[in-house]
């Protein structure tokens, strides 16, 4: 397994991690549908996140990741933010946001794709990770525990107000 960027090669794993989502979690879906509908356009959007442009309200700079698996497929997405310095990421977002396709779940791939992260976040010169979960999503708690991640404080979040928990790893 090896986390990669997306080119065009990857159009059929991308959509195939997309209808995963569709019909296993169509709540987290949406967020992978303009992938889906238009993977150039979609690539083209990761490209001006990892650089900074045209970016809406709010969001910083991100560059995002794939975990392949061998033979192509695609097991998870991770995104590593550059920085944190707004209201929302320093409070209830933090550096790093991931999915792990549904089919894949409960199987060590979110604890792998966040180690293989922090490589991705140290060559960005990052050296302390901001990771946030939901208090109820516990599988994501263990994920971060996992990888080191210390307990800082349990937060309401005012974007999303319910309970989160909020991690720092070093690198």
């Amino acid at each position: 397994m090896e986390l990669i960027s997306l080119t065009e090669d990857e159009a059929d794993a991308f959509s195939d991690f997309y209808l995963d989502f569709a019909k296993h979690d169509p709540d987290n879906a949406a967020f992978y549908l303009p992938g889906f509908k238009n993977f150039s356009l979609y690539l083209s959007r990761l490209e001006q996140d990892k650089q900074g442009l045209n970016l809406p309200k709010g969001s910083v700079p991100c560059s995002h990741f794939w975990l392949r698996k061998d033979g192509g497929r695609l097991l998870g997405a991770i995104r590593v933010r550059h920085h944190i310095n707004t209201p929302y990421h320093t409070y209830e977002s933090g550096h790093i946001g991931y999915d792990v396709a549904p089919s894949y779940r409960n199987k060590g791939i979110g604890k792998s794709m966040l180690r293989l992260a922090f490589n991705e976040a140290k060559q960005l010169g990052l050296n302390k990770l901001l990771i946030v979960a939901d208090k109820e999503n516990i599988a994501s708690c263990r994920v971060i525990e996992a990888n080191n991640g210390t307990l800082e404080s349990v937060v309401i979040g005012k974007v999303y107000p319910k309970p989160l928990k909020r991690y720092w790893c070093q690198l």
